[in-house]
C-alpha cells in the first residue's frame, strides 16, 4: 500500500491543477528598423515568489508598457522597445525559468517576412537572433515542447496509465496506444489549421468524463464490456477530444508560419515520446513493486490506483461541468 501510495503521490501531486498550466510567451514584432514591440504573457498560477521576465540585449531601452491585463489562465503586458543595431545577432533571453520549473516560447517576426521561433528553458535561457530560421531548431524546439506538454498533463498521463492498466503490456497495448495516437493527432492537426472551432469548456469536461469513464470500465470485476475486448476504439475516440486539449495547448504557442507542417509533426513526436516514457516508466515501477512486495500484493493493490483514476476524474468533472454551465 505505501508504494502504491508513494507512487501516485509522486506522479500526481500536482495533478488538482488539471493541466492549467501553460508555457509563457514573448512575441516580438518588428515596427521599424530601430523599433519593435513586444507582448509577454506568463500563467497567473507560479510555483515560486521568482517572477519570469523577459531580458533585452543591452542596448535596447524600453520606451513604454501597457498595464497587465488578464487573458484566460494568464496576465499579458505590452512593451515598445528602441534597439539601436535591431536584434540580429543579439540575444534575448527569459529570467526565473529555473525556479518556476517553467518554459518560454519566443515568436520573432522581423522585417523581410523572417519569422524565428525557439523554446526557452531553464538549461537553455538564451537565444541568439540568426539571420534565418532552421528546420533544425523548430524540429528540436517543438519535439521538447510536445513532450514537456504531455508531463504538464496530469488529465491525459492519467488516461494513459487507465489504458495500460486495461490492456496489459502485450501487443493490444501497442495497438491501443497506436489508436489513441491517430485520434488526437488528426485533431490536433485540424484544430490547429483552422478547419474547426471548438468549445474549449465542453471539450475540457469531455476529457475529464473520458478519464472517468475508463475508470468505470478499470472497475468492472467481470472483464467481459466491450471497451476490454476492443480497447482500441476507446481509445481513437477519446484521442480525438484529447488531440482538441493538445491543439488548444499549442495555440497558447502557436506555429512558425514558415513551418506549420514540420512543427505540428514536431510537436506530435514530443506528445509521442513523452506518453511512451511514461508507459515505460509505469512499467518499470510496477515491475520493482512486484519484485520487493510480490506479485500477488501488488495484485490485491490493483484498485488503489483505479479509485485514485476514478476520484480526481469525477472531480475534474463537477469542476468543469460547473465552467460549462457558466
Amino acid at each position: 500500500m505505501r508504494i502504491w501510495l508513494l507512487l501516485i503521490v509522486a506522479l500526481f501531486s500536482s495533478a488538482v491543477s488539471a493541466h492549467r498550466f501553460a508555457p509563457s510567451l514573448l512575441e516580438i514584432r518588428q515596427l521599424s528598423e530601430n523599433s519593435f514591440n513586444a507582448t509577454w504573457k506568463t500563467p497567473i498560477q507560479k510555483v515560486s515568489a521568482v517572477p519570469m521576465e523577459p531580458v533585452f540585449p543591452a542596448d535596447c531601452e524600453i520606451t513604454s508598457t501597457s498595464p497587465w491585463i488578464q487573458e484566460g489562465t494568464g496576465v499579458l503586458m505590452q512593451m515598445d522597445l528602441s534597439c539601436t543595431d535591431g536584434l540580429v545577432g543579439k540575444t534575448l533571453s527569459v529570467s526565473g525559468l529555473g525556479d518556476n520549473q517553467s518554459s518560454a516560447l519566443l515568436r520573432l517576426y522581423l522585417t523581410q517576412d523572417i519569422f524565428h521561433q525557439a523554446v526557452f528553458t531553464a538549461a537553455e535561457p538564451r537565444f541568439v537572433v540568426p539571420v534565418e530560421g532552421t528546420a533544425g531548431s523548430v524540429t528540436r524546439d517543438y519535439i521538447e515542447l510536445g513532450a514537456e506538454h504531455i508531463w504538464e498533463g496530469p488529465d491525459h498521463l492519467l488516461f494513459v496509465m487507465g489504458l495500460l492498466f486495461l490492456v496489459g503490456w502485450n501487443r493490444r497495448l501497442v495497438l491501443t496506444v497506436t489508436a489513441f495516437t491517430v485520434g488526437h493527432s488528426i485533431t490536433l492537426a485540424m484544430v490547429t489549421l483552422g478547419v474547426f472551432e471548438y468549445p474549449v469548456a465542453l471539450v475540457e469536461f469531455m476529457i475529464a468524463l473520458s478519464i472517468y469513464v475508463l475508470a468505470v470500465e478499470l472497475a468492472r470485476e467481470d472483464g467481459g464490456g466491450a471497451l476490454w475486448r476492443q480497447p482500441w476504439w476507446l481509445a481513437a475516440g477519446f484521442g480525438l477530444l484529447h488531440g482538441m486539449g493538445f491543439a488548444g495547448a499549442l495555440a497558447e504557442t502557436g506555429l512558425p508560419q514558415s513551418n506549420v507542417p514540420l512543427a505540428l509533426l514536431a510537436f506530435n513526436i514530443g506528445i509521442e515520446l513523452g506518453q511512451l516514457t511514461f508507459i515505460a516508466l509505469l512499467v518499470v515501477l510496477f515491475a520493482a513493486g512486484a519484485r520487493l512486495a510480490g506479485a500477488s500484493r501488488m495484485a490485491a493493490l490493483r484498485p488503489v490506483p483505479i479509485f485514485v483514476l476514478g476520484g480526481l476524474s469525477a472531480m475534474w468533472c463537477i469542476e468543469r461541468g460547473l465552467e460549462v454551465l457558466t
